[in-house]
């Protein structure tokens, strides 16, 4: 459905959607193509964020449901089915997999919407055609896949070739619950692995709709296999089976370190993290546009609720136009973004995932005060919302790096201003903490942009810009924020493995 059409709905039209939806949810695992109940019948609730209601009762996982589905997806690769069928007929089914999701966005939407509190405007407008563009970009990938032939001795024939991993395990987080499983199910479908999928428990009833389209659109049953479940147990289950080739993990950096954990305690299996960050946005005294930067600054910690892996969360200013940033910031980013009902089209700012995660964050509100820095505006859970978790955008400033604030991943609408001298002291502030994952960097000046991208560790720099790209950028970051690359060509090619062939020629 065209995003056009889907502009003219009103809040009581969404709200209509929603029930609708909410009257018959699928809440089954997907395995082999069919829904079916956990192995011990036992639930979960999936609470809807804006009011604290329960949506559904969904099928917990247990470890007897990952075996099934693990085994489901085994026998789908050696059978063939998928892993052997041609790229070409394989790229077809992927763009009709695409183009069902496009057909499906109002479903998918609302979905998502309940599930994490998302803006609907914002899934409809920014997440769903995003989700089928990713799918297109790797569907065009699938048979540009290339191995090598070296050039070795006259006698020899010896070539590389890349062929799917097998089994591949797939746990995505809740921030882009399509999104994010798509980054990952996407490329590794696309190189002919079958996929066991655990999305978070806090977000699943998209993504197994997600396999059911899959299925709808041609692929193979038991090659996309969907398992819901409590992260300490089914994805648990999931990062050591035994029979599971390759983990794609994007979440905390602390669950990323018990995926390295648990492979090792398996079968060696190989391991992709996408964890989290601390990203700076650093604004030199020589900006060429004040004002481009304060709206950049203001919506890479708002946006999507700053429930954002690279939100750039923290913003460093240099002290020449440090006050004048700040006037700014207030004076715009204070009412750029509106708290209320996600299903109104006007609302840019939904709940928090979880009663849980506003608490977390309003504590780490109260510390940053307790510690010093001084808020500007916010800090608070807005009026008449008090039911839902949602927190009010804010800021602080006069942050230093040592605060709790600084260093730590608040996952929320917290933004946190540090000044800095001069360059030098910037890029030792922006180095300053255990994440690399992005960036960002305003000036006028080419040396300086070359020696902060040069000297920022980081795996993505935007210069002049922020959370800017396409799908020819490799996502991904250094230190402690994982060390995959999604996004791209070279999340395809991650999801293979070379085999050498060494022929000697009589």
């Amino acid at each position: 459905m065209s995003t056009e059409a889907l502009d003219t709905l009103s809040k009581d039209d969404w709200t209509q959607i929603a029930n609708d939806a909410k009257a018959n949810p699928e809440t089954n695992h997907f395995i082999g193509g069919t829904f079916s109940p956990a192995s011990d019948g036992g639930t979960f609730q999936d609470i809807d964020p804006a009011n604290g209601n329960v949506i559904a009762d969904v099928a917990a996982g247990t470890a007897e449901d990952i075996d099934r589905a693990v085994a489901t997806a085994r026998a789908a690769f050696k059978g063939g089915s998928w892993s052997r069928m041609s790229p070409g007929e394989r790229k077809q089914i992927m763009y009709r997999f695409a183009d069902l999701v496009d057909a499906n966005t109002k479903e998918l939407s609302v979905l998502e919407t309940l599930d994490m509190g998302k803006p609907i405007a914002d899934v409809y407008g920014g997440d769903i055609p995003y989700v089928a563009d990713h799918i297109r970009f790797i569907a065009e990938c699938i048979d540009k896949i290339e191995g090598r032939v070296t050039n070795t001795d006259y006698d020899v024939t010896h070539f590389v070739a890349r062929e799917p991993y097998g089994v591949v395990g797939a746990i995505s987080p809740w921030n882009y619950p399509l999104l994010m499983a798509t980054w990952k199910i996407a490329p590794a479908l696309g190189a002919g692995n079958s996929v066991v999928l655990k999305p978070a428990e806090q977000s699943p009833l998209s993504c197994l709709r997600l396999g059911q389209l899959f299925v709808e659109a041609g692929g193979p049953e038991g090659v996309f296999n969907v398992v819901n479940g409590i992260g300490e147990v089914a994805g648990k289950a999931l990062a050591l089976h035994n029979d599971v080739d390759k983990i794609s993990f994007t979440g905390s950096t602390e669950v990323g370190k018990l995926m390295l954990v648990y492979a090792g305690q398996s079968n060696m299996k190989k391991v992709s993290l996408e964890c989290g960050g601390k990203s700076p946005q650093i604004i030199m005294a020589d900006v060429a546009d004040l004002d481009a930067a304060v709206e950049a600054a203001y919506h890479g910690i708002y946006a999507n609720m700053g429930e954002v892996c690279n939100a750039g969360s923290r913003i460093l200013v240099d002290r020449k136009i440090y006050q004048d940033f700040i006037d700014k910031f207030v004076a715009e980013g204070q009412h750029a973004y509106t708290c209320g009902d996600p299903l109104d089209p006007d609302t840019n700012l939904g709940p928090l995932v979880t009663k849980e995660s506003q608490s977390r964050v309003l504590g780490m509100i109260e510390q940053g005060q307790k510690e010093g820095a001084t808020l500007k505006f916010g800090g608070g859970v807005p009026s008449g919302l008090e039911d839902g978790a949602f927190v009010e955008p804010t800021l602080f400033t006069d942050v230093n790096n040592d605060m709790t604030i600084a260093r730590e991943e608040i996952f929320g609408p917290v933004a946190s201003v540090i000044p800095f001298d001069g360059v030098d002291e910037a890029i030792s502030i922006a180095n300053d903490t255990i994440y690399g994952l992005a960036a960002g960097v305003w000036t006028s000046n080419l040396n300086t942009a070359h020696k902060l991208i040069k000297e920022v560790q980081a795996g993505m720099v935007w210069v002049n810009t922020f959370d800017a790209g396409d799908m020819t950028q490799p996502f991904g970051g250094f230190k402690q924020s994982g060390n995959a690359k999604d996004n791209c060509m070279e999340a395809l090619i991650s999801y293979t493995q070379e085999k050498s062939a060494w022929i000697q020629l009589t």
